[in-house]
């Protein structure tokens, strides 16, 4: 990464996690890093570290690196991950960063080790992580399928209902009695934002639940107001629809999607967009036949897919997160057309759980609303 642009990702980062700490009523702050997305990582967690974050989060793959750079980093040594290059028989390939590129010194006092909280959905996993992890597992956030964003597949053949959608069974479900004997704190997700559900978690022996669709839609969250309003009120006067989707997302992960007309899981707005991939932080690593590493998106233009060497029904019905989720928040690009880019919304399955908070001709409640609906305040 370029020393300026490193910079500028530690710089974005720190204030985003200063603002929260610094912020009315702020308590302790995390940041939820993905996996799939490693190139922006080190600088991203620097940042995080230099402005004192209290937990980091990261899922969609297996974090087995995150530990063993988040304390180089704490002491402003250089620290890598790994890049998993798609064809690739020479073992991958390895991104860095070093602090001295932004200009401190690996004298420079030490900073605070955050806690560190895989996201998984398996207890083999959580074994994995613990037996090959260099450095502390603190615990884990248990996500089930029915959480929203990114799901874990389901294990053994792939099946779908008649929606399309993912079939998930016995097989996928946590094994909490196993995870206890693992001795970590750990946290459930996936329709936990109801009253009751903290007590629940509890007396499964979880420290505590994550909630996110309750939050997403309140009014502090960020979210554009008008797809707020717009969910809301779909809500509040007879419900809408959570589909899970095997094919949005350009990682091949299962991905949830929140069926508001005029999104991209309108057919004929996802028909109507101009495929471009301009941001590109789903882009997968690939060996290109003179040996350097390209970068590919299966949700970019298509003859450009292809021509990097990927296989063609790896495009279908692909979808722009990156472009998508920024929309969500009032930050959707224009492409060269003019054409504004459409928002993809995303929720866990239960979203009917918004009724607790609105009513017809109401549809707006606070993040504190919730926190004392979940018994947390």
């Amino acid at each position: 990464m370029r020393p300026d642009l490193a910079e500028l990702t530690v710089l974005g980062t720190f204030v985003e996690i200063d603002l929260a700490r610094n912020g009315a009523g702020a308590g302790l702050v995390g940041i939820n890093c993905l996996q799939k997305i490693v190139l922006p990582t080190l600088p991203t967690l620097y940042g995080a570290l230099l402005a004192g974050v209290d937990y980091v989060l990261v899922g969609a793959g297996i974090p087995l690196e995150i530990p063993a750079a988040l304390a180089a980093l704490v002491e402003h040594r250089p620290a890598s991950l790994s890049i998993e290059v798609a064809g690739d028989e020479n073992g991958g390939a390895q991104t860095f960063f070093d602090p001295a590129l932004i200009g401190v010194a690996a004298s420079a006092g030490t900073l605070s080790l955050p806690y560190f909280l895989p996201i998984i959905s398996s207890v083999s996993l959580a074994q994995v992580l613990l037996k090959r992890a260099k450095g502390p597992v603190d615990g884990f956030i248990v996500e089930a399928p029915t959480a929203g964003g990114h799901n874990a597949p389901p294990r053994g053949a792939p099946q779908f209902d008649e929606l399309g959608q993912p079939v998930y069974g016995a097989r996928d479900e946590v094994d909490l009695e196993k995870l206890r004997g693992l001795g970590r704190p750990f946290w459930l997700a996936g329709r936990r934002g109801r009253p009751g559900e903290l007590a629940a978690a509890q007396a499964l022996g979880a420290t505590g639940i994550q909630v996110g669709t309750a939050f997403a839609f309140c009014r502090e969250s960020g979210l554009d107001p008008a797809l707020r309003d717009a969910v809301l009120a779909h809500v509040a006067n007879g419900g809408i629809h959570v589909r899970t989707d095997p094919r949005a997302s350009p990682t091949g992960f299962p991905f949830k999607v929140v069926e508001l007309p005029g999104t991209l899981a309108e057919q004929s707005v996802y028909d109507e967009r101009d495929r471009i991939c301009n941001l590109g932080f789903l882009r997968a690593a690939y060996r290109r036949p003179n040996g350097q590493i390209g970068f590919r998106c299966p949700a970019e233009p298509i003859t450009t897919y292809l021509a990097k060497g990927g296989s063609p029904e790896e495009t279908a019905g692909r979808k722009c997160l990156c472009n998508g989720l920024l929309a969500n928040v009032s930050l959707g690009d224009t492409s060269s057309t003019g054409q504004s880019e459409p928002p993809i919304l995303t929720a866990g399955d239960d979203l009917e759980c918004l009724r607790l908070w609105i009513t017809p001709g109401h549809t707006e409640y606070s993040a504190t609303d919730v926190l004392r609906s979940l018994g947390a305040l």
